[in-house]
């Protein structure tokens, strides 16, 4: 099929390699513009899609907007007949959604209709959901809404968003080349009514660990936001980033360092961090940690 691929994070790039590897013919790659990154914050930085795109040799395209009536035109005048969209970032006004020939169809990472909108692999661990998965979706006007074409899943267990992220790329790669190999033995199937819920943007302020909440959501919250952004907690005015944890016995005032080992009090329960990551410097086992930074026992963490 002639496509048009339209998606910006790591989480997009095995889906454009997988069809480029099934023999189709991926015409332009859409993407986010490149942003000020590096060290200073002043190199542009493409995204991994442009990259990927550049090094298959497939055209890129960054527009701001898609709104304009010239951006609208030279999308239609690529004459393809799918679009495959996966975490691109902007809104496809109708005249985009209208011109391939057959659409545009999504790569959703949830179970539809839970988790629609901009984070539902960080909503469905905050959650404490049990599974999740990928939808191919028909898109439409409305925020995910439309009808599903086929759906893979996978438990979610201890995975940390990073890991989910990585599993759910590579299943939805799966699943959007085995559709576009036959559209028509994948009717499509309306979304039922029950069951919807939104997966908002994450807030910075929610990367703030809360430990008066119980141990079982506290450790969701550190593998909701690992690897990025990282949930936190300050002590003695700097930042540290918690990445991986342990639930432990214990208890105390939340927030309350319990034992030489880091060991913290939740408002019920305590978490032992195992990967941590002060500002500016390298992810470190907790261990490592404390043998340049004392946090001793009775320490209060906010």
């Amino acid at each position: 099929m002639r496509i048009i691929f339209m998606g910006t994070p790591d989480f997009a790039v095995p889906a454009l390699a997988a069809l480029v590897a099934a023999g189709h013919d991926v015409v332009a790659a859409y993407t986010q513009p490149p942003r000020p990154g590096g060290r200073r914050g002043k190199e542009l930085t493409l995204t991994p899609v442009h990259r990927k795109a550049a090094e298959l040799g497939i055209e890129v395209h960054h527009p701001a907007s898609l709104r304009s009536a010239e951006e609208q035109a030279a999308f239609a005048a690529l004459n393809a007949d799918i679009a495959v969209v996966a975490a691109y970032g902007l809104i496809l006004p109708q005249a985009v959604l209208d011109a391939p020939r057959h659409g545009c169809l999504n790569l959703h990472g949830s179970i539809l209709p839970r988790w629609r909108g901009a984070a539902p692999i960080q909503r469905a661990i905050l959650a404490g959901d049990t599974e999740t998965g990928v939808d191919i979706m028909r898109m439409e006007a409305g925020l995910d809404t439309g009808p599903v074409l086929l759906e893979g899943r996978t438990p979610i267990a201890r995975k940390t968003a990073g890991e989910l992220t990585t599993e759910l790329a590579e299943i939805g790669a799966k699943l959007i080349v085995q559709v576009l190999a036959d559209l028509s033995a994948y009717p499509e199937q309306p979304q039922p009514d029950e069951g919807v819920t939104y997966a908002k943007k994450i807030d910075k302020a929610e990367t703030r660990l809360d430990f008066t909440q119980d141990a079982a959501q506290v450790e969701r919250q550190i593998r909701a936001f690992a690897p990025a952004p990282g949930a936190w907690f300050e002590y003695q005015g700097e930042r540290c980033k918690v990445l991986a944890s342990d639930r432990a016995e214990g208890s105390g005032t939340p927030g309350e360092v319990l034992d030489a080992q880091l060991t913290i009090a939740c408002g019920s329960g305590a978490i032992r961090p195992t990967v941590v990551q002060r500002a500016g410097r390298p992810a470190m086992a907790t261990a490592d940690l404390l043998r340049g930074w004392v946090i001793a026992a009775g320490a209060s963490l906010a």
